[in-house]
């Protein structure tokens, strides 16, 4: 087959959660014996020159990416308020992008294409009017449940009134645009319930995240044993909420007990209010070189996180590394864990501080956790297995 992969941020090199989620299919479904072209949106947020992309990549892929200036700019969103668009989609669209998509359509003849999130949606239409090319949505989330979670944890009744509009605005696009796809792919079984509670009449098959365990090492060479590490995108509200949860109502619950234990944070755009953080014991690392080697020098991972859907895809790496994750409820949603077994699931933070305790007291409990983890992965996420049930998917959509 020949497919068309259309991107809402750059998913190659991957830096975070969501390009490692595009990246991974891109090299399964070629490895399932299918040519891939890929075309991303260049956000300033995740933004690469395409010069400095391994050429080899370029060229197995038709690499083309487009720079699209999604930043919110505060006079437009005040603007957009006296409309019924919704602001959240609106920033993805692009007439340079649109237009460069045309002439991709016009010049290749494409099986199907896939849009990896809501937010490339908008390019539909220029899609249908120059293609007859089955066309999925690859979905990482139901988005506007994330939105509505974030306006329920906000305390500034101003902020909390302003999110509202953006979630019921997201809701109703989400809802408009659910049956326009010949199929979607939600990445956790919760989703495509939800999908189907929500009016989706089109096929729905579920593709988890996968990992290809070749690249995933577990190495104790330089592991700081016990520590607590968190590592995400914090320039995702989900994750900036989580971590402030997590120093203002469990860190101190767990340093009374074990006053030397450190935490570390690490994540791309680490904001500055973070940087300057002083608490005791926290190291506040931003970015880091190599996600894979900061992850195997730590312990016990936590992932606070209180609003967020689709499947944490921090969580499938931590435990390929067969690390001890401490999580949420809503962190852990989508994976198909046993609590106490591959993963500790905490939502209070006296939970979440007699979890980590737990872990640091009784080191046994803990190994045995991480190494179930890694078990787990090796058996339900194995990325080639998946993206091979996804090109028979394909082949039949196509054949329809």
């Amino acid at each position: 087959m020949n497919i068309l992969q259309i991107c809402s941020k750059v998913p190659f090199p991957p830096k975070d959660g969501g390009s490692v989620a595009m990246d991974i299919l891109t090299h399964g479904l070629i490895a399932a014996g299918n040519k891939v072209d890929v075309l991303a949106i260049n956000t300033p947020k995740h933004f690469v020159k395409l010069e400095d992309v391994d050429s080899e990549y370029k060229f197995k892929t038709n690499y083309k990416l487009i720079f699209v200036d999604t930043d919110i700019k505060p006079f437009e969103a005040f603007c957009n308020l006296f409309t019924s668009e919704s602001y959240n989609i609106i920033r993805f669209f692009s007439k340079d992008f649109e237009n460069q998509l045309k002439n991709q359509l016009i010049e290749n003849q494409y099986d199907l294409i896939q849009l990896e999130t809501l937010w490339v949606t908008p390019y539909l239409d220029i899609i249908r009017q120059n293609s007859k090319a089955k066309v999925v949505l690859r979905s990482q989330n139901i988005e506007y449940k994330i939105w509505e979670k974030l306006a329920e944890d906000t305390s500034n009744p101003l902020k909390r009134w302003y999110l509202k509009i953006l979630s019921n605005r997201l809701k109703k696009y989400e809802y408009k645009v659910l049956n326009s796809f010949d199929a979607i792919l939600p990445i956790t079984e919760i989703d495509a319930t939800d999908y189907k509670q929500m009016g989706c009449k089109v096929p729905i098959h579920f593709v988890p995240f996968g990992i290809d365990l070749s690249k995933y090492k577990v190495d104790h060479s330089n592991l700081e044993k016990p520590s607590v590490f968190h590592i995400g995108a914090m320039d995702w509200l989900p994750n900036i909420n989580a971590i402030q949860w997590f120093i203002h109502q469990v860190w101190s619950k767990v340093t009374q007990k074990h006053p030397n234990l450190k935490l570390y944070l690490a994540g791309r755009n680490m904001p500055v209010e973070m940087l300057n953080l002083k608490v005791k014991n926290v190291v506040v690392v931003g970015e880091v070189a190599d996600s894979h080697v900061f992850i195997n020098s730590k312990s016990i991972m936590i992932v606070p996180i209180s609003s967020g859907g689709g499947m944490r895809v921090k969580i499938i790496e931590g435990m390929s590394f067969a690390k001890t994750i401490v999580s949420t409820t809503i962190g852990a949603a989508g994976i198909d864990y046993e609590n106490e077994k591959n993963i500790i699931i905490a939502d209070s933070p006296d939970e979440f501080a007699m979890a980590i305790c737990r872990c640091v007291d009784n080191i046994k409990y803990a190994d045995d956790i991480g190494s179930n983890a890694r078990k787990l992965v090796e058996s339900k996420y194995d990325n080639q297995l998946i993206c091979n049930k996804l090109s028979d998917f394909y082949k039949e959509l196509i054949q329809s």
